[in-house]
């Protein structure tokens, strides 16, 4: 049995993934009450499916009042994020205008849609024919409805998504070393607090898109050089990085943003919300 209608929480956490993992310890250390939902009801949280395709309101309806409302799963499209912010309003008290503008809500994305050469910001161009981007941007535009989305930069942690561990993936020949550029990183700790950030700061970030980053930019030459290891045919991958500099005329590293084709900056997002990063430079 899912809450009633009348619990209230400050934040809804839509989808309890790897994010909630920084998230929920978070909000208990700062006591900021929540709730959360998964599709099986595991370990405490709201069983709860989004389904583009159903005009059920029932599952809605075990889903509490919340001040904001953190969808951390991808919406794709035309329709879909209007479909859930209608569906969620619809189940409750609606009927007061100013009641459900004090909702906001926040929705995860990815800076993968930002592919400009050079310098990225918030307000770059961006492809707006992703079908995340398109859902994005239909949030944004909802009538009546407070928003924000936060574009995430790659998303890694100490254990799992050690970055260090992607090195035998996405380097396995000479060329896969010669076709990387940059890289950018969030530390699930970072992810956290620049949720907590924006639901705090609202009316800093209401609007808008945001990209995320630790405010690195990393050169994946760099980074092999870091970390070593083996292609697929045995050569040392230092080898083969100051093979390719060799090649391309790169007297140094870290290269320049120019020669690594794409540089994305998030210090807008951080000047806005006043906090800063806690994770540095990737180990």
């Amino acid at each position: 049995m899912g809450p009633s209608l009348e619990s209230r929480v400050e934040l809804l956490i839509l989808g309890a993934g790897w994010t909630s993992t920084f998230l929920i310890p978070l909000l208990q250390s700062l006591k900021i009450s929540y709730a959360a939902t998964t599709t099986t009801g595991r370990d405490g949280t709201i069983k709860f499916k989004f389904d583009p395709d159903s005009d059920d309101l029932e599952p809605y309806k075990a889903l509490p009042c919340a001040s904001t409302i953190l969808i951390t799963f991808p919406l794709k499209g035309h329709g879909q994020s209007k479909r859930l912010v209608d569906r969620y309003l619809r189940t409750r008290e609606t009927s007061v205008p100013e009641i459900a503008m004090s909702r906001k809500w926040i929705q995860l994305g990815s800076i993968g849609i930002f592919q400009n050469a050079g310098w990225n910001t918030h307000c770059s161009s961006y492809d707006e024919l992703n079908y995340r981007a398109i859902a994005e941007d239909e949030l944004l535009s909802l009538l009546n409805t407070r928003s924000t989305v936060l574009n995430l930069a790659g998303l890694y942690d100490d254990d799992a998504r050690n970055p260090k561990n992607w090195i035998p993936r996405v380097a396995r020949s000479m060329s896969d070393v010669n076709a990387k550029g940059s890289l950018h990183l969030i530390h699930g700790v970072d992810v956290a607090r620049a949720i907590v950030a924006a639901h705090e700061n609202f009316d800093k970030v209401n609007g808008q898109r945001w990209l995320l980053t630790d405010l690195w930019v990393y050169d994946w030459w760099g980074l092999m050089v870091d970390w070593g290891g083996k292609l697929e045919d045995g050569t040392d991958i230092r080898h083969a990085v100051f093979e390719c500099m060799r090649k391309v005329g790169t007297k140094a590293l870290p290269r320049s943003p120019k020669a690594l084709g794409r540089a994305v900056t998030s210090i807008e997002f951080w000047q806005a919300v006043g906090v800063w990063p806690s994770c540095g430079r990737v180990n």
